[in-house]
């Protein structure tokens, strides 16, 4: 591979112009609000301000399997933040996060209204608080927070590498493009390797890992990210694919993957019946 002549990095950095590419207008170098705009809040315990995103989608499928499991105080109120419009940087959603990223979420089922931010975070609390999809045995919680924090620390390079140069970069970058592919391809090994004696990401049970990780390489291997499944080879992780569908065909993942999209789902969700009819 001939390298790429014609850039050399300043001294020092300075913003001249917005990076380009699709979602271009959600970076900047600066935190904080850019408008004064309060945020809506519903009735229930839960009030959750996201995007049907992956980082999104884990809060929502968690909510739906919740309360499928009869757990009624996980009742919530989803409120659309389109990133693509600048929403997450309203001064009420700085205040409940500062990074201004999804998903954000209120927990006013106390004395006190708690906020969360990133989206581990707010899965382990709402595991934590309701006593499910989190094994209590030690050894069953330890393996469950190891997959949980993978997927924190390794989804970035699918999404803010791979999907970014892959799908959304203005320009191909073959460098770019070669390096994140074999991460991308390298985690998906792990977790072909892991899949191909136990059912779920922690052991036999269902969990949060499971919840954090398949919106991110199980619509991958699903072929719903990036239009990438053939480039990816995914049909040779046979056991991700297996794990993938199991997971596909629940009827709270099937809910919650729809849930905050600007198309092709559901805007909002405040009550059970908004997602009654789930889209063909």
């Amino acid at each position: 591979m001939e390298a790429v002549v014609g850039y050399t990095p300043p001294k020092v950095w300075t913003w001249q112009k917005p990076n380009g590419g699709d979602f271009a207008a959600i970076n900047r170098p600066i935190a904080g609000a850019t408008h004064q705009r309060d945020l809506p809040v519903g009735r229930h315990p839960f009030q959750l301000y996201s995007q049907g995103t992956p980082n999104g989608q884990k809060v929502t499928i968690l909510f739906e399997e919740l309360l499928e499991a009869g757990h009624a105080g996980a009742e919530y109120d989803a409120w659309l933040i389109e990133i693509g419009k600048g929403d997450q940087f309203g001064s009420g959603f700085v205040a409940v996060n500062p990074n201004s990223k999804i998903p954000a979420l209120m927990d006013r089922s106390g004395a006190e209204p708690i906020r969360l931010f990133e989206s581990g975070s707010i899965l382990l609390h709402l595991a934590e608080k309701f006593g499910a999809f989190l094994p209590r045995d030690p050894a069953g919680r330890a393996e469950t927070l190891n997959w949980l924090f993978w997927q924190m620390g390794s989804a970035p390079y699918l999404g803010g590498g791979f999907g970014h140069f892959y799908a959304y970069a203005p320009e191909k970058f073959e460098y770019a493009i070669d390096r994140y592919s074999m991460e991308v391809k390298r985690q998906l090994d792990v977790l072909d390797r892991l899949l191909a004696d136990r059912p779920y990401v922690a052991g036999k049970t269902y969990t949060i890992a499971d919840i954090a990780i398949w919106p991110w390489y199980g619509n991958l291997v699903l072929g719903r990210s990036y239009n990438a499944a053939d480039f990816l080879d995914v049909a040779s992780y046979a056991h991700v694919l297996r794990w993938a569908k199991a997971i596909d065909a629940r009827p709270a993942v099937q809910r919650g993957r729809l849930v905050n999209r600007t198309s092709g789902g559901f805007r909002e969700r405040h009550e059970a019946a908004d997602l009654a009819e789930l889209p063909a």
